[in-house]
């Protein structure tokens, strides 16, 4: 089994503590923000950042959803990671000033492919697609925080 990853990254024309602290925000602005690949979102503990545990669905294909509950955690500032309790996929969100107003975030989802003959396919086709759902998530979040 191969390492898959998909990373994606986006400039934000709001402070980095604001982008953080919406994308910490579980329980009320991050549901709003997913993209339609998404569905049974909830919030099973905490809420906000660091202790929380988040459900969700991932349609990444036509044939392919992931069944994820997530546990957050913050290991340093700016950052929230995102570990899956039903496979094995991670997604650290970082977020660092760019510049008087603005934000980096950059969005890393890493997780074990499969063998074989679909494992090749996994890890050509699989980080396109997972970062043009990022890519729509990060348009939702700039839509949300810039002014």
């Amino acid at each position: 089994m191969a390492q898959v990853e998909a990373t994606t990254e986006r400039i934000i024309a709001a402070d980095a503590e604001t982008v953080f602290d919406t994308l910490a925000d579980y329980s009320g602005s991050r549901g709003k923000l997913l993209p339609e690949h998404y569905s049974e979102y909830e919030v099973r503990e905490g809420g906000d950042g660091e202790g929380t545990l988040v459900h969700w669905k991932l349609q990444a294909t036509s044939k392919r959803v992931r069944d994820c509950l997530l546990e957050v955690t913050e290991p340093t500032n700016g950052q929230l990671v995102e570990k899956d309790r039903n496979s094995s996929m991670v997604t650290t969100w970082t977020v660092t000033p760019a510049g008087e107003g603005k934000s980096k975030v950059v969005v890393g989802t890493v997780w074990n492919g499969a063998g074989g003959i679909g494992g090749f396919f996994e890890r050509t086709f699989a980080p396109k697609g997972l970062a043009r759902i990022h890519d729509t998530f990060l348009d939702n979040l700039a839509r949300e925080v810039e002014n």
